[in-house]
């Protein structure tokens, strides 16, 4: 499984998935009243004048966004760059083999798109977004503003918080690859985020040097371990 889809956020697989995550230990979930908080201060906080949210999509989002969207914008963030940064131990790892997904972390830029949520829908599909990308806590989500060829575009970033217990950010190379490599987890295989991720880019004309890099490196250990 490498796309879990919006109908099936909606009944709840990463709230399940988290509840599991809770009650062995390894993660905090976010409750629904939290995520609701978290995506109303957004609203509330919304530098866009006539009321648009837009995402901006920088991993997963790019393959699978899994919510009504009305319109997408290629574009650059400034200030931040992706970064395997987050070790799961449900989604695409496991407590014994644990793996890795993208996050935000200073520095550098960051191509991608921002993705136009559906207006007439709204806070539906906000919470549908909240319900995937802040199961737990590792990420906050911010405003921020998006460098596109029909100038700047406010959007919602989902940024690594640095202090969430199971931030990854110190992790050599070598160390990153390897749990992509071996990894899998209730949402399939930590190595197929990485080119599914890359695959989207590829058609979009994206490129990313530190994502080619891994998955150079990711198929030879794969392919040294057959």
């Amino acid at each position: 499984m490498n796309g879990v889809g919006r109908d099936a956020i909606k009944d709840g697989f990463f709230q399940q998935m988290a509840e599991e995550g809770e009650r062995l230990g390894l993660i905090r979930r976010c409750t629904p009243e939290e995520r609701e908080a978290s995506w109303r201060h957004i609203l509330a906080t919304n530098p866009n004048e006539c009321g648009s949210v837009w995402i901006f999509a920088y991993g997963s989002l790019l393959w699978n966004p899994a919510f009504h969207l009305v319109d997408r914008v290629d574009g650059r963030l400034f200030g931040y760059h992706r970064s395997f940064c987050l070790r799961t131990y449900i989604g695409r790892g496991s407590p014994e083999q644990p793996g890795l997904v993208l996050g935000l972390e200073a520095g550098g830029s960051c191509c991608g798109q921002a993705l136009k949520v559906d207006p007439t829908k709204l806070e539906e599909e906000l919470d549908v977004i909240w319900s995937r990308e802040m199961v737990s806590g590792a990420y906050h989500p911010r405003w921020v503003s998006l460098k596109t060829d029909q100038g700047d575009v406010p959007s919602v970033a989902f940024v690594m918080d640095q202090d969430y217990d199971n931030y990854a950010g110190d992790l050599s190379f070598e160390e990153k690859c390897h749990d992509l490599a071996h990894a899998q987890g209730a949402l399939g295989y930590a190595s197929d985020y990485l080119y599914e991720t890359v695959a989207a880019m590829d058609k979009m004309g994206f490129k990313d040097k530190m994502l080619d890099q891994c998955v150079k490196r990711v198929k030879e250990i794969q392919s040294d371990n057959k």
